[in-house]
């Protein structure tokens, strides 16, 4: 069993153009010993995003605070606290958040890590 406390961890920060106000933490992952997911937090600040991107492996995400949107067939899609993302692999999409910000748990395959 591993137990990690998120107090520990320095975030890693992505604010390049392509992504923006975005903190992420890997924590839990392959490199921990995890044969088959990775489970990351990233924290978006306001107005921040994500990339709009798009790969061949799903992913899962719950929203642990804050609101925003996540970019769905074209159009972006109102997501806030306790909402549940289920992306299918290959479809496009970005997450951003709205006026305070979002949290939020992603879990990919291993493969899916980076």
């Amino acid at each position: 069993m591993i137990i990690k406390k998120r107090k520990k961890f320095e975030p890693i920060v992505k604010d390049d153009g392509e992504m923006k106000s975005l903190n992420y933490y890997p924590m839990l992952t392959a490199k921990d010993g995890t044969p088959t997911f990775a489970m990351r937090l990233f924290e978006i600040g306001p107005g921040g995003y994500t990339p709009k991107h798009q790969h061949d492996w799903e992913h899962e995400v719950y929203i642990v605070s804050g609101d925003g949107f996540v970019f769905k067939d074209g159009m972006d899609v109102r997501v806030e606290k306790d909402d549940f993302i289920y992306v299918e692999p290959s479809e496009l999409h970005q997450f951003r958040a709205g006026n305070s910000g979002m949290t939020m748990i992603c879990v990919v395959p291993n493969r899916g890590q980076s």
